[in-house]
């Protein structure tokens, strides 16, 4: 018997459609995923020669410190403040993470009770409410739509029982509609998140995909009162499998996830590290660089939508494409089946992301060229509804 807090929460998605797509290549299928944003892009030649050197070394193999090496945070912060203007303390106010997603569990494992409620995006990362639930926490979800731009209903908010709220999850850039931030907008959830002392977790890992103004929650006047913010350098320096991030905020709060993290883990291997602190001293060439390729492959996917009748908005930002489907489909599962079993090619299911997202489809931009013009050329020689 599994332990009750695995009770509701269901394998990921793309956990089990992957394996589905592996049974369809055995047919022969050939499905060309445009599923999962996952960079098929490589890191800038000096990360990876960094790694290389620092793993030749014989004093790198030990473990390390919980709170990270030194050498990263500092360039944590020297990121901070030359990309979003924000100022961190790098000995108090950074936790380098195993990736932010383990940042997502161990912020809801030390901060929810039994009972108590967090504040979940719908649309938004399913891993929010799966990792509130595993904590023992209660998910309360919030709407977001295209009428309001894809930002919360504070109106909506502040009529309601927020009482048992602990913890605020937002997401801008959002994933999966691709919705920009604002000033006005983060100046809103700091003041939401201070007049009901509720903790606000910003999840940031695509401000640097398509998107000219990098922004940060943690730039607004107060913020670090109210917020922690996660980062990544899976997307923007397409360092995925390298699972690295960053939680940032106060120095009461670092040190409050830090109990629970050293727990967990013992840190990572130093030569990542080391090459990561080399990836945040890129410049702005080699952001330009990954975006030059992510906006030829963006101006394909709209092409591709235009052939299953999607709408999307042409100003979203982020390493996927979110369209709504043709009123002729249920849903987006239903434009999602039929595209992968009439063309092999498959589309995410806008579903997964909650019931506001059961009208769209999202797609990924973290596929080449090539592929995406053969996804094209399959439907063509598919008849749509």
């Amino acid at each position: 018997m599994t332990a009750k807090r695995l009770e509701g929460i269901g394998e990921y998605y793309f956990s089990t459609k992957l394996r589905e797509i592996d049974e369809l290549n055995k047919q022969g299928k050939q499905v060309i995923n445009l599923g999962i944003g996952s960079p098929d892009l490589p890191p800038h030649p000096e990360v990876i020669k960094t790694l290389q050197e620092a793993a030749a070394r014989p004093d790198t193999h030990a473990y390390q410190n919980y709170k990270g090496s030194p050498i990263l945070r500092k360039a944590v912060a020297g990121w901070y403040k030359i990309w979003y203007g924000v100022e961190l303390d790098p000995e108090t106010e950074i936790l380098p993470l195993i990736g932010s997603k383990e940042g997502i569990m161990h912020i809801c494992m030390t901060y929810l009770n039994e009972g108590d409620e967090a504040l979940i995006p719908n649309p938004g990362y399913p891993t929010y409410s799966a990792a509130v639930k595993l904590a023992g926490g209660t998910a309360k979800p919030y709407t977001l739509s295209k009428d309001n731009q894809w930002a919360p209903d504070f109106e909506s908010l502040e009529q309601t029982d927020l009482s048992k709220v602990k913890l605020m999850w937002v997401n801008y850039p959002h994933m999966p509609t691709g919705q920009k931030a604002s000033d006005d907008l983060f100046e809103k959830i700091v003041d939401f998140g201070r007049r009901h002392d509720i903790l606000i977790c910003h999840d940031n890992p695509y401000s640097f995909i398509l998107n000219d103004h990098p922004q940060s929650l943690l730039k607004i006047k107060g913020a670090k009162d109210v917020v922690l913010e996660l980062n990544s350098l899976s997307k923007s320096h397409n360092m995925a499998g390298w699972r690295i991030g960053t939680l940032s905020g106060a120095r009461e709060r670092i040190n409050e996830v830090l109990r629970f993290k050293s727990n967990m883990d013992s840190g990572m291997f130093l030569p990542m590290q080391l090459a990561a602190a080399t990836a945040l001293g890129l410049g702005k060439d080699w952001y330009d660089s990954v975006n030059a390729v992510y906006a030829k492959r963006r101006q394909r996917v709209f092409e591709l939508l235009d052939l299953l009748r999607c709408a999307y908005d042409k100003d979203q930002v982020g390493m996927f494409v979110w369209a709504a489907i043709p009123d002729s489909y249920k849903d987006g599962y239903a434009v999602s089946d039929a595209v992968l079993y009439k063309s092999n090619v498959f589309i995410t299911p806008g579903g997964i992301f909650g019931t506001e997202g059961n009208g769209y489809v999202r797609v990924s931009l973290c596929c080449t060229e090539e592929k995406l013009i053969q996804s094209m050329e399959r439907i063509k020689g598919t008849k749509w509804s």
